[in-house]
């Protein structure tokens, strides 16, 4: 069968678009140019066995490391309370001032004898000085004179005492003033204007700004659990704006067991801020075991099946099925997942 000129054309111009399709897949780089563009590597990771932490998810709450109170060192009615729940304090912050009306009639008191004394004093050294000036002479006694100088010694104590005394009533009032005993937020104020107070009542609750994730574990997870271990919980249950795991560490492991649980503290970045006493969910350690952990994306899903795409010897990739189980994020792999079944250490993982 002839072909005619027409299709003979077709067919030329068909060949020449397959060849131009195909030339940069076969062409050598030195054909291509200098300015040829590479093809970029796939990532790849060998799979391996790791050890990984078995986690149980307990409760936890958000504490302030210490919960102290700003107390009343005097006895009297509360004037002016500077504080509410809430506020943030800085330590030595006036939060409210305790005021005794006693204390300044005391006062009055006092400087009305300081200044009677003063007057004592003033005499008693004129009697002196001029019992000094008569003895010179003769003119009187030695006992006269020392009657003089014991008068003058006996107002010149009189009158430091008094001003001690003041003294000691200045310092009441000015322990009035109620001080914030550490920098933090204000959690309670059981008072308010006018209430009266003895010395050592509580006038407000200060939590210090050092937070801490309070947990409480069952007794028989507690052997598993040593200090510097990692928790992990979802950085949305404490405010983030972005869901992801986060990581803290544990600093503190209570040796009192109470109802069949152990109290232990963890720290971590950006725990506390506000809220005191909010629960989160924590994931601790439960023992540990070997398994596989390779990252999320690695993880085909088709029709419901999982795949991942393994490099053969010959260097071609082939999927194969696996079976996923729960995730396993840690601070070097965010996003960790375990593989149950369906590989084999030393294979070569590619991304897909």
């Amino acid at each position: 069968m002839s072909i005619t000129s027409p299709a003979r054309a077709a067919l030329a111009q068909s060949f020449i678009l397959a060849a131009v399709i195909l030339a940069p897949g076969i062409l050598a780089p030195g054909i291509l140019g200098a300015g040829a563009p590479a093809f970029a590597a796939v990532p790849t990771i060998v799979a391996q066995r790791s050890t990984v932490t078995d986690e149980k998810a307990v409760f936890a709450t958000v504490e302030s490391r210490n919960v102290v109170p700003a107390r009343a060192r005097i006895g009297g009615t509360v004037g002016q309370l500077r504080v509410r729940q809430g506020d943030r304090v800085t330590q030595g912050q006036v939060i409210a001032v305790v005021s005794d009306p006693k204390l300044q009639l005391q006062i009055q008191s006092l400087d009305a004898q300081i200044a009677g004394l003063k007057s004592q004093l003033a005499q008693a050294q004129l009697d002196l000085g001029r019992a000094q000036a008569l003895a010179k002479s003769g003119a009187v006694s030695r006992e006269t004179l020392d009657k003089a100088e014991t008068a003058s010694r006996v107002a010149t104590s009189l009158l430091a005492a008094r001003i001690a005394e003041r003294a000691v009533t200045a310092q009441q009032i000015n322990e009035g003033e109620v001080l914030a005993p550490s920098a933090g937020r204000v959690l309670e104020v059981p008072v308010i204007d006018g209430s009266v107070v003895l010395p050592g009542d509580s006038v407000a609750t200060v939590a210090e700004q050092d937070y801490v994730l309070r947990l409480s574990v069952p007794e028989r997870h507690a052997q598993f659990m040593r200090l510097g271990d990692t928790v992990r919980f979802d950085r949305q249950d404490i405010g983030g704006e972005a869901a992801g795991p986060a990581f803290g560490r544990i600093t503190l492991i209570y040796p009192l067991i109470q109802d069949g649980r152990v109290r232990v503290d963890a720290t971590a970045t950006g725990v506390g801020d506000y809220f005191v006493g909010e629960r989160i969910r924590v994931w601790v350690s439960a023992g540990t075991r070997q398994t596989y952990v390779i990252p999320s994306s690695y993880v085909l899903t088709r029709f419901g099946l999982d795949f991942v795409r393994l490099r053969a010897s010959d260097g071609h990739a082939i999927d194969i099925q696996v079976q996923r189980g729960r995730v396993h994020p840690t601070p070097a792999m965010p996003d960790g997942l375990e593989i149950l079944s369906g590989l084999t250490p030393g294979e070569v993982l590619e991304h897909p």
